[in-house]
C-alpha cells in the first residue's frame, strides 16, 4: 500500500509489532480482511500465547457460524509471527505498533522502524495514550505517522480513532481511512492531535467521577457499575470496563495526561494508583475493582 489515496487497501503487507491481547487481535482483523501480516514480538513465548489466543476465539467464532473454517484457515496462512523485526520490517507497507504504553519504548521502536521500512511505509501507533507527533518525533517521516487507536477486544469493536499530528499527510490519512474501513471497522478522524483522543476523554470523564464516587464513600464499586448499566445503558460499568482493559492502560493514559497539561486533577487517583503499584491490573491478572477466578468469571469486589 503506497501512501496514495488512490491505492487498493488489500494491496499491501501489514506489520503489527506487540503480540499482546490487543496486538495479536489488531493482526488477525487484518488478516481477516486479506491483508498479509507479520505479528512481530520479542518473545517466542508471548507468540505462541497469542497464537493459542487466536486459536480459541476463531474455533468459537466458526462453532457460532459467525465464520467458516475456510475463513479462519485462510487467515491464520496470511498471518504469519516472528521475532525478527529487521525481517519483518523490510518489506511492509503500513506499521501498526502495539507495545508497551511507554512513550520512549515507542520512541525508540518509531525510530528504529524509520531506518527499517520502506520509504513509503505508514508507521502507526495503537497508543491511546501518546499523539504522534510525540510518538514519531525521532523519524525522517513525520507526514507518514499516524494512530490507528483500536479498541479492546480489537477483532469485536468497530470503533477506530485515526488521528493525525501537525506533520500527517492528507495522503497518510486517506490511506488510513481506507484500511479501517477495509477491516469493517468504522474511522474516528481527529484533525488536530489531543491527549485521549475522543472516546477515552468522554469515558475518563466517566471514569474520573465513578472513582470521586467511590473515593468519597457514596457508593460501591459493584453499585456504580450498576446505576451505569440500568439508569444509562451502558453495556458495562465502568469499574468493569477498567478491569476488561487494564487498569495499567488507564493509569497510563492518566499519568500522559498528567505530563501534558501539569495539572494535579489529571494525576491518577489514589484507588487507581494502589492497585497498579499492588500489581492488580483486572481481569489480565485475576484481580483489579473485581476479583477473577482462571476463567476471567467475576466473583466478587475486590
Amino acid at each position: 500500500m503506497e501512501n496514495n489515496a488512490a491505492d487498493t487497501p488489500t494491496d499491501g503487507r501489514i506489520l503489527v509489532v506487540g503480540a499482546g491481547a490487543m496486538g495479536s487481535q489488531i493482526a488477525m482483523a487484518c488478516a481477516l480482511a486479506g491483508y498479509r501480516v507479520r505479528l512481530h514480538d520479542i518473545a517466542e513465548e508471548s507468540l505462541e500465547k497469542a497464537r493459542a489466543n487466536l486459536t480459541g476465539v476463531m474455533e468459537r467464532r466458526v462453532a457460532k457460524g459467525r465464520l467458516s473454517q475456510a475463513e479462519s484457515d485462510a487467515a491464520f496462512a496470511r498471518l504469519e509471527s516472528t521475532t525478527d523485526l529487521d525481517g519483518a520490517a523490510v518489506d511492509a507497507d503500513v506499521v501498526i505498533e502495539a507495545a508497551v504504553e511507554k512513550l520512549e519504548v515507542k520512541q525508540d521502536l518509531f525510530a528504529r522502524l524509520d531506518t527499517l521500512c520502506p520509504s513509503h511505509t505508514i508507521l502507526a501507533s495503537n497508543s491511546s495514550s501518546f499523539v504522534p507527533s510525540a510518538i514519531g518525533a525521532r523519524t525522517e517521516r513525520p507526514d507518514r505517522v499516524c494512530n490507528l487507536h483500536f479498541f479492546n477486544p480489537a477483532l469485536v469493536m468497530k470503533c477506530v480513532e485515526v488521528v493525525r499530528s501537525p506533520d500527517t499527510s492528507d495522503a497518510t490519512m486517506d490511506a488510513a481511512v481506507a484500511l479501517v474501513e477495509r477491516l469493517g471497522k468504522e474511522a474516528v478522524v481527529l484533525n488536530k492531535e489531543i491527549n485521549g483522543f475522543v472516546a477515552n476523554r468522554i469515558l475518563g470523564a466517566l471514569r474520573d467521577e465513578a472513582v470521586a464516587l467511590l473515593e468519597g464513600g457514596y457508593a460501591s464499586v459493584s453499585d456504580i457499575d450498576k446505576a451505569c448499566r440500568t439508569a444509562l445503558g451502558h453495556p458495562m460499568g465502568p469499574f468493569e470496563l477498567q478491569d476488561m482493559t487494564g487498569l495499567d492502560i488507564g493509569h497510563a493514559v492518566k499519568q500522559g495526561r498528567y505530563a501534558e497539561s501539569g495539572d494535579p486533577a489529571d494525576q491518577p487517583q489514589r484507588s487507581l494508583a494502589e492497585r497498579v503499584e499492588a500489581g492488580h491490573l483486572g481481569r489480565k491478572t485475576g484481580q483489579g475493582w473485581y476479583r477473577y477466578d482462571s476463567e476471567g468469571n467475576k466473583l466478587g469486589e475486590a
